[in-house]
């Protein structure tokens, strides 16, 4: 077993307390790797929990001395070298409007940028209805714009990859009232990233009604998809995703075959949070048919978002983490799926998960 694998999943189900210090801060809020911060250990980087209730308690510490970085905490055998990236060039832009880049778009990881196209959800205001764990609105709060315009985006996209060497562009939005359930703004600020700049690029929505958006979205521009289930178990997605539920698990199956046969297979991927109460037998049961499917399942420990109805659940206990990473890296070995192979998106960047490193030792 991965050591550093064993480590990670540590620090990203505990999080981390950490010490004022220099470089990236990380963020707060939002879709996305909220509350957390980017770490490189020992050259992987990897998005730790630091400004949740749980990193706060975490028995593990970032602490600087000098220019070094060191992660204290229980006895452990991994001891990386420790470094966070710097804060990227392009935040100290604007637009000709005075629109400030980073409203527009984040850098997550070392080399990923990352943008939520529309920053309301038809269902986030009924927390009836929406998923639980959800903060997408939060950002506004915190001078992100509502809706970014496909030229907005491509304006940040260019100096993104002049600026800061960013290798690729996830575009996520949240869910408009609209059949097409986003896929429209993606492939329209697709093409305009593409007239700009030649950037692999994931989109991330919900399945649309109509199938041939699949062909549009790819005839776009846009390289790999993602649509996301997060939890598997009828029950536990009755209680976590109560709106989004009643899009059930075959038609999400069936809109996998679908985007497979359009985007290939490795290409398509989809979130499964892991700790929010499906069972490790009900993960890899998934996880086996959107293998076959040639679908990348995306294993991420559950981590809690201040505001959100979530935010005092607990996290998962590691333990159950490195049991479902070691099953899916095994199937993921057997059919014969990389998340280095895939174009763009969050399996590609790979640190939200420790899956990236049980795979490379499958």
């Amino acid at each position: 077993m991965s050591e550093l694998g064993r480590l990670v999943t540590e620090l990203q189900v505990h999080g981390v307390r950490v010490d004022p210090v220099k470089g990236n801060p990380g963020r707060r809020g939002g879709a996305g790797p909220s509350d957390h911060r980017a770490l490189d250990l020992d050259g992987t980087t990897v998005m730790v929990p630091v400004y949740n209730d749980a990193s706060a308690a975490s028995p593990y510490k970032l602490a600087s001395s000098g220019a070094a970085l060191a992660i204290e905490g229980p006895e452990q055998q991994c001891s990386p070298e420790i470094t966070t990236p710097r804060e990227p060039e392009f935040y100290s832009l604007s637009t000709t409007d005075g629109i400030s880049y980073r409203s527009i778009a984040l850098l997550h990881s070392k080399d990923v940028l990352a943008t939520t196209l529309l920053q309301t959800c038809i269902r986030f205001r009924d927390r009836s209805q929406s998923c639980q764990f959800c903060a997408i609105e939060q950002s506004i709060e915190d001078g992100a714009l509502v809706r970014k315009t496909p030229e907005q985006v491509a304006e940040v996209a260019e100096a993104a990859v002049r600026l800061d060497g960013v290798k690729q562009l996830v575009m996520t939005t949240g869910t408009p009232n609209s059949d097409d359930r986003g896929a429209r703004l993606m492939a329209e600020t697709s093409e305009a990233v593409k007239r700009r700049v030649n950037l692999p690029i994931q989109g991330q929505c919900e399945p649309p009604e109509d199938p041939r958006w699949y062909q549009r979205m790819k005839d776009s521009g846009i390289d790999s998809l993602g649509m996301h289930l997060e939890v598997v178990e009828p029950d536990v997605r009755r209680r976590i995703l109560p709106g989004k539920s009643e899009l059930s698990l075959e038609r999400y199956y069936e809109a996998f075959a679908d985007a497979v046969a359009v985007f290939g297979r490795g290409e398509v991927s989809t979130y499964l949070l892991a700790g929010l109460g499906d069972s490790k037998e009900a993960l890899l049961d998934c996880s086996r048919r959107l293998i076959e499917l040639g679908v990348y399942p995306f294993v991420v420990p559950f981590v809690p978002i201040s505001g959100t109805p979530l935010e005092s659940h607990p996290s998962p206990d590691s333990s159950f983490m490195v049991d479902v990473y070691q099953g899916v890296a095994a199937m993921l070995k057997a059919g014969d799926l990389r998340s280095e192979q895939m174009s763009a998106g969050c399996a590609k960047c790979g640190a939200c998960s420790a899956l990236s490193l049980f795979e490379q030792v499958s």
